[in-house]
């Protein structure tokens, strides 16, 4: 699959270019937020809602709807005062919060619900059409109305609003009516006596579900944020403004229906406005159909602009983006909203959309709310929104919309976390790294930060010791090898740091150390290898391992192994040597490596690691613990550990397997213990050289030489590494010298080990 590049154009709005729109608050937020919000479900199924659950339980709907609505607008007014708002909207708010394939798994079901809605208003248009031609057939009816909105879309965002200007005014008028028919009494009016008949109970939820979409209409003014001409400003009030209005009118409602008819009446006349209000359909029936057209105008025009920042970003087709001029129509976008809408129609009726709708809206609301918490909670000091409320209601408005997705259909609800999860996992293996950053890392700054804290107040122990490496190499690519047992002795447990170092002074490199460190990087994350790169410049070799290696880490996780590769020359290999004694007082670690990668694995062979036990300098610990690790990884899962020794009489070889037999149980690791007596006839190199020819890996103890022998010793190591494929010599500097594996309480203590004469060639 092919990656998508994510690079946009200041042109269009996405980088930190001042937007092109023209639109300011009124028309280009509140107008559409509240034509959408008092629209088709406050016309045709308000009353349906009373008469099935009765006023309170309605009432305690349109709270609870609300409360989630106006949570989610003090999020995204959040959200859109702390940074500009470019094209898309909500998409864009959770691409650039939460990086963008997670905007784009929010974004393509957005979409679709968008071009839903436009269906859903069509509906509703085309049952009130009934009141006057009873016999209209109704899916072709929302067939027409659709096309008519999307022909008046293509005229502009400016035209189409400024055209619901007027229908703002039919709807007050409606409203009014309707106000002075129930005050005046009307032919429907419940008789006293009825008024506490009990009312046919239908699921809350289920009603629920049918009235959310009334309040979803903040997303209609958040669509057009590539329109506005300051979006940080027009969001914020447009939206709080609009969702307030309409919490005021739909608390004031239900309590006229319910005084104006009975409960089966709101249950089954959809129409019960025109028998209530002021002269009944003459100021009825024009606001129903001005909001329900100027809704599904303003859906029509949200869905493109949501297609045309997926397109932007490269996650759908690049025709979709158009200029990114606010001044120009997304033509193909409003085209194929076109296409779903009508093929929407095939769902059935009004209810059916509506809850579709809703269930798509509430995941949009959802992680919308959810970014407002993320990023205060991270503590990202770019985080200052002028306008803002306590995290603790942007988690609460989260919460709230996934449980009430749960409430309303589980399985659905399910089956819609399955689809955005299974588009996350496609984008993300789709989508470069983007540009400009977002709130997940800061996240992860924040939860290291507090686990730092948390992890100086433990004591380090060696049973919470790990391995993190530190891995010099003069040019990644040519030691992958090496970088890659570094890997596999954390096993995922410690952190691997790859650090070439460079001699020389820092302002005569011929290369850039950024960008030298990014190459690094990119080749660690194509090889699979889990590690950090690094770049230091240094005057010396030994000097350069010391300072990098006091340096490297963090505070409670610093690296405490140092692992170097087999040198060139043997005078490499003496300054090596040489830095054993000041790491040692530093608590590091060295390894020493010589890799062989083309003869590391063998089909069909059992890979064997031995381990060459001399107990003298006690590395033994450290080297049963990185075999044990270096198992733990699938390449060496089937892997046999073999702990070999030499001993120079039967004394010492009895002494050396009864403390390896008490040892290996106590510890856990499987492994076979062998221990042979010197030959005669055989040096103990080449007895070792004759054993572990055929070895894949082969552990070794490194001794720290005597100050001004280090080149003797070296040549010794060069004389025994040239037997082994693959070989590391591996010292143990750690402040747990000896305890890394070893029990507290053995019963044939290592002392009495030492005290037997060994071979002066296994004191390593």
């Amino acid at each position: 699959m092919s990656e998508i590049v994510t690079k946009t154009k200041p042109s269009v709005g996405l980088g930190g270019s001042k937007p092109s729109g023209k639109l300011g608050t009124f028309l280009g937020v509140f107008t559409p937020t509240i034509l959408t919000i008092l629209g088709v479900i406050m016309y045709l199924r308000f009353g349906w809602v009373v008469g099935q659950v009765g006023l309170p339980q309605t009432l305690l709907i349109v709270v609870l709807a609300n409360l989630i609505t106006l949570l989610t607008a003090f999020s995204l007014s959040a959200i859109a005062t702390n940074s500009r708002v470019g094209i898309g909207g909500a998409y864009f708010m959770i691409s650039r919060s939460l990086g963008i394939e997670i905007g784009g798994a929010i974004g393509f079901p957005l979409f679709v619900s968008q071009a839903l809605s436009v269906t859903l208003y069509a509906f509703g248009l085309a049952e009130s059409l009934r009141f006057v031609w009873p016999q209209v057939p109704v899916s072709a009816a929302a067939f027409l109305i659709i096309i008519l909105v999307a022909a008046l879309s293509l005229r502009g965002a400016t035209f189409a609003l400024r055209a619901q200007i007027p229908v703002m005014v039919l709807i007050l008028l409606s409203l009014l009516a309707l106000a002075i028919g129930v005050f005046q009494g009307s032919e429907v009016a419940v008789p006293l006596e009825t008024a506490s008949l009990p009312f046919e109970q239908v699921g809350f939820w289920v009603v629920f579900a049918v009235f959310f979409p009334a309040v979803t209409g903040i997303m209609a003014g958040l669509s057009l944020s590539g329109d506005l001409a300051d979006p940080r400003r027009s969001i914020p009030r447009g939206s709080v403004i609009a969702t307030l209005v309409g919490l005021a009118i739909y608390l004031l409602v239900p309590v006229l229906l319910y005084l104006s008819a009975d409960p089966a009446t709101l249950r089954e006349d959809p129409m019960i406005w025109n028998r209530v209000a002021l002269l009944g359909p003459w100021l009825v029936m024009p606001g129903l159909w001005g909001a329900i057209f100027s809704s599904a105008v303003g859906s029509m025009l949200g869905a493109p602009r949501t297609l045309q920042a997926l397109a932007i970003d490269r996650l759908v087709p690049r025709c979709f983006a158009g200029s990114g001029n606010s001044d120009e129509e997304p033509r193909l976008g409003i085209l194929l909203t076109l296409g779903l809408s009508l093929g929407a129609v095939f769902l059935g009726d009004l209810n059916t959309v509506a809850t579709v709708a809703t269930m798509i809206f509430l995941s949009v609301y959802g992680t919308v709310n959810l970014v407002a918490a993320l990023e205060h909670l991270s503590g990202n000091p770019s985080w200052r929104p002028t306008l803002k409320a306590h995290w603790g209601f942007n988690l609460l408005g989260g919460l709230g919309c996934l449980g009430v997705m749960f409430l309303i259909h589980w399985q659905v609800t399910i089956a819609a976390i399955v689809v955005e999860l299974t588009l996350w996992l496609i984008l993300k293996r789709r989508v470069r790294k983007n540009s400009w950053g977002d709130v997940r890392r800061d996240l992860y700054e924040s939860l290291i930060r507090w686990s730092l804290v948390k992890l100086a107040g433990r004591p380090m122990t060696a049973r919470n010791w790990r391995p993190h490496l530190l891995v010099f190499v003069s040019n990644v690519e040519k030691r992958l090898d090496l970088v890659r047992f570094g890997a596999w002795f954390c096993e995922n447990r410690g952190v691997v740091t790859v650090c070439e170092l460079h001699q020389g002074d820092v302002m005569d490199l011929e290369f850039e150390a950024r960008e030298r460190q990014a190459q690094i990087n990119s080749v660690l994350e194509q090889q699979g290898l889990v590690a950090f790169g690094a770049v230091n410049v240094v005057e010396s070799l030994e000097r350069g391992i010391l300072v990098v290696a006091q340096a490297s880490g963090l505070a409670g996780m610093e690296s405490n192994t140092v692992l170097v590769g087999w040198p060139d020359d043997q005078g490499r290999l003496v300054n090596f040597l040489r830095v054993i004694r000041r790491l040692k007082h530093l608590n590091r670690s060295l390894i020493i490596g010589k890799t062989n990668p083309l003869q590391l694995f063998q089909e069909g062979q059992v890979q064997e690691i031995h381990v060459w036990w001399g107990g003298l300098k006690r590395n033994g610990d450290l080297l049963l613990l990185l075999a044990y690790l270096l198992t733990r990884n699938p390449e060496w899962i089937n892997a046999r550990i073999r702990i070999l020794s030499i001993a120079s009489n039967d004394l010492m070889k009895g002494q050396i397997e009864r403390f390896l037999a008490q040892l290996i149980p106590e510890i856990r690791i499987d492994a076979e213990v062998e221990v042979t007596l010197k030959s005669e006839t055989e040096s103990v190199v080449e007895t070792m050289h004759r054993v572990s020819a055929t070895a894949e890996t082969v552990l070794l103890g490194l001794a720290m030489p005597d100050e001004g022998a280090e080149e003797s010793y070296a040549q010794r190591l060069n004389e025994l590494a040239a037997g082994f494929r693959t070989c590391f010599f591996v010292h143990n500097g750690s402040l747990f010298l000896g305890d890394l594996v070893t029990p507290e309480l053995v019963e044939v203590k290592e002392e009495d080990v030492e005290e037997a004469s060994e071979p002066k060639e296994m004191n390593d």
